[in-house]
């Protein structure tokens, strides 16, 4: 596995993005060209390597049919108390 490059709270986001793929039915390559990019885009996400702004994160959710509030809820769900940055 992959090392991630950003530590503490960023995993539950990516796992949150992760998990809404995946229950989309959808691919890493299928997401990807549904936003315009290329597969390497949402893997680099999906390992951690790449944080996500919040219009991407937006972008995300909309492609992958998902109400991005709800899915943005999901994260604040699993964040620590502290958030460090």
């Amino acid at each position: 596995m992959s090392k991630t490059i950003f530590g503490g709270d960023h995993k539950h986001l990516v796992q949150v993005l992760t998990e809404a793929r995946k229950a989309s039915g959808l691919t890493q390559t299928e997401l990807a060209k549904l936003v315009g990019k290329d597969q390497t885009y949402i893997s680099i996400i999906e390992r951690g390597q790449r944080r996500v702004d919040v219009l991407e994160f937006v972008a995300l959710a909309k492609a992958m049919k998902a109400d991005p509030a709800r899915l943005f809820e999901q994260v604040l769900k699993r964040l620590s108390k502290r958030i460090v940055i």
